[in-house]
């Protein structure tokens, strides 16, 4: 899958999440959207990229939730 798509998305996802401000909750409510909803694929993808790129193109939460949570 594209990861420019797989970064939109996740950007989404921290937005929703960000409302939240309980960072810590907001975290865990990202990566259990991710667990949830996304295909093992896309997971990947995202992983990758948050641990072989410049992440500054990602929502700060969305990436900490992966590292935190995913990884």
């Amino acid at each position: 899958m594209d990861v420019n798509k797989l970064i939109t998305m996740a950007n989404q996802i921290g937005d929703f999440f960000a409302a939240n401000p309980d960072e810590e909750a907001a975290k865990k409510d990202i990566a259990n959207h991710l667990n949830k909803f996304w295909n093992s694929v896309m997971i990947k993808g995202l992983v990758t990229h948050v641990q072989q790129s410049d992440v500054s193109d990602l929502h700060p939460r969305v990436v900490e939730a992966v590292k935190q949570h995913i990884i």
